[in-house]
């Protein structure tokens, strides 16, 4: 009764569509006041007075929490809480602006009306800094970041500048991408409730475990006394992996107020204290022979951070070994900016990074006059060339062979706007995909319980990408029951721990461990019913024994699953497990490849452009759910089409606060963005990254796609755009 692979619905889709599925928001306590967070709409300075008395006398207000009032918190380390679990947090403890829309008050109200009104009557005076928001000049004082994911900031093999020099054909270009902010639908939400010295908080997270520890680390509390929730996500992409200050603002007011508090962020407030892909300027020289075998490369970033913390996006490190370039130089450096700080967004680095290298990789491609695939074909990477490793597997070869058919590449015309329906200009293009393998410790825990159910548990998290419904699939093919009589549960810190739902990983690190305890499961039943002289089975050999749908059968004697464990005193069988990777990180690189193809469509009087249709062809392991994982990359194709097109983040250049800070003028695709896409999965087996053999893939369908739709615009119109989004104004000009 195998259910890994198949194409499962979601086992929590009917909880979802009635309305049964509870949000963070959406719990309920005695007593329950609501908070509203005041922001600072300076971008730098102090505050001077805050008048609080006339908001504070408005109906229903409990408190307003300020530095003057707020309690003070332990002092912190340096650097104490880090990344994704924690980051530098603008808690009520002193005057200081860093940015515009800071937190720098809470009110406390019976209801979120009441304190919405009081909120906009709290008054405040700065004393204003000169604040630096220009990116360009910012970046005249750029730094080298400390570290770059566990690795330096800079890399570099060979002689790419001597190399470049030799070099027959070279493209030296400069490309940017801007600020985009994640959006998901669910704001960030938190409900905080004491129970004397002990804490429940229900917030919405990428990652129960860090919220529970930062909140220790911050208020000073025990870990063991804190208990974090969060059953279901309604989206994260990155900017819910870390705790923000509104999640332990929350907790201070509810110990100073004696009342549980929810706090839930406005639309416009998800726009500054909760992170965002930052700005990126990236310049890339590629130097090869007559034949487009790549020479050398170089790709230098620029990205911006925040004044008061340093956060880097790794755009240059996909760059290191995607393709087999013997002279190679990579470096990040960080402009602050006064601003918030900048997070993980979907596919952090690998997404802005893709989009530069894989643009590049097509200009050098019409430069030597050949096949934008065959080009990258030639430049293959058989092994790793940094870290001169063999990858675990890769089938980017195959991912190419059947993402061209089924697009149709090979009828492709190669001159720019050399393709024409009537008045439409149609632009072919075509881009390379992939993110790292990652892969954490978890623990889960199997239950047998006499209702017959076997429940799965591990404190990880479900951002709507199915995490339910594979914990219950590799649960239902180890004991060979069917998938509805396995329930699954996550999103608890009294669960079994487990890593953040971020890097693509959850699958890789919980399904191993949930294996592992529903293996074990499997043979606690076995043995118990051996053992006991009422089973039928009672004595008879281990390896003769057969797990079927909730039964143990040899021969014609069966025992049920249910009947076992309601035999023993105690009423239930438990088993824990835990999965960890091991040192084959030392022997491989381990990635996911794709292989992206667009076309668009533009009009060439109004500039008016539509992406007509996508394909995709993902080498992604042992695919879980073919259901579940088709939408998944839909989903991270759909960001990619929103990073190529719309999604820009308008800073006022002397407010320093975004102006676009709504879904109405923060433009994401819709339904009529979007047309024809279409996914291929290309088999591919893979035992060294873990014992499921899967490969994250949530992330994989965003990177290359930026790239594919500009390729293709430029195949349509011969301009090249290389600054994100491409507008119709860019097309004009």
């Amino acid at each position: 009764m195998s259910a890994l692979g198949a194409a499962v619905d979601r086992s929590d889709g009917v909880q979802k569509v009635t309305g049964a599925a509870r949000y963070s928001a959406e719990f309920q306590f005695p007593r329950l006041a609501h908070a509203v967070l005041v922001t600072s709409t300076i971008p730098s300075g102090r505050i001077a007075a805050i008048d609080s008395d006339s908001a504070q006398r408005m109906p229903g207000v409990i408190a307003i929490l300020t530095y003057r009032n707020a309690p003070k918190l332990p002092v912190l380390g340096e650097k104490e809480l880090q990344p994704p679990a924690g980051r530098a947090l603008s808690l009520l403890q002193s005057d200081r602006i860093y940015y515009n829309g800071q937190p720098i008050a809470v009110v406390v109200a019976e209801t979120l009306e009441q304190a919405q009104a009081a909120a906009r009557q709290v008054q405040l005076h700065y004393t204003a800094e000169t604040a630096q928001l220009d990116f360009a000049a910012a970046k005249n004082s750029a730094h080298k970041p400390d570290s770059l994911m566990g690795e330096d900031a800079d890399s570099e093999r060979g002689a790419p500048d001597a190399a470049l020099r030799r070099a027959n054909i070279n493209i030296d270009a400069i490309y940017t991408t801007p600020i985009e902010h994640h959006n998901p639908m669910e704001p960030h939400a938190t409900i905080a409730a004491w129970d004397g010295d002990r804490l429940t908080v229900c917030d919405a997270t990428q990652y129960v475990d860090g919220v529970k520890n930062s909140l220790a680390k911050v208020l000073g509390v025990a870990a063991e006394k804190i208990r974090v929730i969060c059953h279901y996500t309604g989206g994260g992409f990155g900017c819910k992996g870390s705790t923000w200050s509104h999640v332990p603002l929350a907790a201070m007011a509810a110990k100073k107020t004696g009342r549980p508090i929810k706090l839930v962020l406005e639309r416009t407030q998800m726009f500054g204290p909760v992170g965002a892909r930052p700005v990126t300027e990236q310049h890339i020289q590629l130097g090869a022979d007559a034949n487009g075998k790549l020479l050398a490369l170089r790709h230098d970033v620029i990205a911006h951070t925040s004044t008061f913390e340093d956060w880097t996006e790794p755009s240059a490190i996909v760059t290191r070994m995607l393709y087999a370039c013997p002279h190679l130089a990579t470096s990040h450096r960080l402009a602050a900016l006064n601003l918030g700080t900048p997070t993980f967004m979907r596919a952090p680095g690998e997404a802005s990074g893709t989009f530069a290298l894989e643009t590049a990789m097509d200009e050098l491609a019409y430069a030597v006059k050949i096949d934008p695939l065959e080009l990258r074909l030639r430049n293959y990477a058989e092994t790793d060339p940094e870290k001169n490793l063999p990858f675990s597997s890769k089938s980017l070869r195959e991912c190419y062979r059947v993402g061209a058919e089924k697009f149709g590449w090979s009828r492709r015309k190669s001159a720019p706007r050399s393709m024409r329906a009537g008045k439409q200009l149609i632009g072919w293009g075509m881009a390379t995909a992939t993110y790292p393998v990652r892969r954490s410790e978890a623990n889960a825990r199997a239950l047998l319980r006499p209702d017959g159910f076997v429940y799965v548990s591990a404190g990880s998290h479900d951002l709507g990408t199915g995490t339910y419904t594979i914990m219950t699939q590799i649960a239902a093919t180890e004991l060979n029951m069917a998938p509805t009589s396995i329930r699954a549960e996550i999103g608890d810190t009294q669960l079994p721990r487990a890593p953040v739902s971020g890097g693509s990983q959850t699958a890789a690190s919980v399904g191993p461990a949930v294996q592992a305890a529903a293996r074990a499961l499997r043979e606690q039943i076995i043995q118990t019913a051996i053992a006991d002289t009422q089973s039928p089975l009672h004595g008879v050999a281990t390896d003769a024994v057969e797990c079927r749908d909730g039964w143990l059968i040899m021969g014609d004697k069966r025992d049920a699953f249910s009947a076992i464990v309601a035999r023993r005193p105690d009423r239930v069988l438990a088993a824990d497990a835990k999965s960890a990777p091991g040192d084959e990180k030392k022997s491989y690189s381990m990635h996911s490849f794709g292989a992206i193809f667009a076309e668009v469509h533009i009009d060439e009087e109004l500039a008016q452009l539509q992406v007509a249709r996508l394909v995709g062809a993902y080498a992604v392991g042992n695919l879980l759910n073919a259901k579940t994982g088709r939408s998944q990359l839909l989903g991270g194709i759909v960001g990619g089409v929103g990073m190529a097109l719309f999604e820009q983040s308008l800073l006022d250049p002397h407010a320093g606060r975004f102006i676009n800070n709504n879904l109405a003028e923060y433009h994401v695709p819709v339904n009529a963005d979007i047309q024809s896409i279409d996914i291929a999965f290309v088999p591919e087996e893979d035992r060294i990254i873990n014992p499921l053999g899967a490969k994250g893939i949530g992330e994989l369908g965003i990177t290359g796609a930026a790239a594919a739709i500009g390729n293709a615009v430029f195949h349509a119109t011969g301009r090249r755009i290389r600054d994100l989004p491409i507008t119709p104004q860019k097309l004009i000009a």
